[in-house]
């Protein structure tokens, strides 16, 4: 892959990277030896730049210098965390057996975080592709699902906790709670991916709340056991984007007390930029609130700069997605369309603000 730098790379591993925490005000990121504010400018790295849908799980072995490089483009990019989404199915081969193969491919993965300046938001218990969820994992119910998943966190944090590289633990892409049996544990298919399970398919008397913060109670409480200061999170979809002032149950007060920060999803539509603003404000809870997904699918470039400039009032971080493919790459392609336009200029502008936008 081309080189991305179109001005000076920054020399990725000029400095040696802090833990991050929660600031004195309850509602910023700061470094934790230094003090100095942070402010998140990253990308999710949630597939190749194939075509084909692979995740990092199905190349990160035989295609390990892919990974490298495209991580030193991230970099180039001026990002300063990438979201990397954690298979449960390559993790896990049983309920209680973890799959020490991965986990070693995770350390290197971490390694090269270090290397090159970059911290990792962990999303983790994805089942992504429906054909490599296991099916003994399919057919666990509610109690001894959510025991693997703990398991799940608790190999994860072990593996993680002496990096620095780590900025947080999302608990699991866009959780919902409502479900039944016959619609299963998977939900929200898009380009053939599942990015949405249920928590639970049987409410038995309890409320919604209540079923959040168990769940939200039980994966921290395994996390912490092996990671006590990492940052945890759970990427949500913003409803108060669909229906005024709606918020998702896991940031209901049962369960937000557990968890460090606020972390949303949000893609703005054309004329609908006061609207998305508006959505943020439901989910300003006193943490910091991270936009961990953001791009302009549904608005113009013009229309993302304006939500991105009046959204630094309410937030501390905008994570937006790179595939692998460099400005060049989408420029010189062979019968280069209006995707390779839309995505070069974007990464041009992702690349051009973030100076302005990452802290440090």
């Amino acid at each position: 892959m081309a080189s991305l730098c179109l001005g000076t790379c920054p020399d990725a591993g000029s400095a040696a990277l802090e833990p991050i925490r929660i600031g004195p005000s309850g509602d910023e990121f700061v470094l934790a030896r230094s003090g100095k504010s942070f402010r998140i400018w990253g990308v999710n790295y949630d597939h190749d730049a194939q075509g084909n849908g692979r995740l990092l799980e199905d190349y990160w072995e035989e295609e390990w210098s892919v990974v490298q490089e495209d991580f030193r483009e991230i970099r180039a990019l001026g990002a300063n965390v990438v979201r990397i989404h954690l298979q449960l199915g390559r993790f896990m081969r049983g309920p209680d057996d973890v799959n020490r193969k991965a986990l070693s491919r995770l350390r290197k993965l971490l390694k090269l975080a270090e290397s090159t300046g970059l911290y990792l938001d962990l999303t983790g218990l994805g089942c992504y592709h429906k054909k490599d969820v296991p099916p003994w994992y399919d057919g666990l119910d509610e109690a001894r699902r959510w025991e693997v998943q703990s398991n799940f966190w608790r190999a994860l944090a072990r593996t993680c906790r002496r990096s620095p590289a780590v900025f947080c633990y999302d608990l699991m892409n866009e959780p919902i709670v409502g479900g039944t049996e016959s619609e299963g544990w998977l939900a929200g298919e898009l380009g053939g991916k599942h990015f949405v399970q249920r928590l639970t398919l049987k409410a038995n008397g309890r409320s919604p709340q209540e079923i959040a913060a168990a769940w939200v109670k039980k994966l921290t409480a395994a996390i912490r056991q092996e990671d006590p200061h990492r940052l945890i999170t759970v990427g949500a979809i913003p409803w108060a984007m669909v229906w005024p002032n709606a918020k998702s149950i896991i940031y209901a007060p049962e369960a937000t007390h557990l968890l460090d920060f606020v972390s949303i999803h949000v893609y703005p539509k054309t004329g609908e930029v006061e609207k998305a603003l508006q959505a943020m404000h439901v989910y300003d809870l006193g943490k910091p609130l991270v936009i961990e997904e953001l791009f302009p699918l549904e608005c113009s470039l013009e229309e993302m700069d304006e939500f991105l400039q009046r959204s630094r009032t309410m937030a501390e971080g905008w994570i937006s997605f790179y595939w692998g493919k460099t400005v060049r790459d989408y420029e010189t392609a062979g019968h280069p369309g209006l995707t390779e336009a839309l995505m070069a200029r974007w990464l041009r502008y992702f690349q051009d603000q973030a100076a302005s936008f990452r802290l440090p």
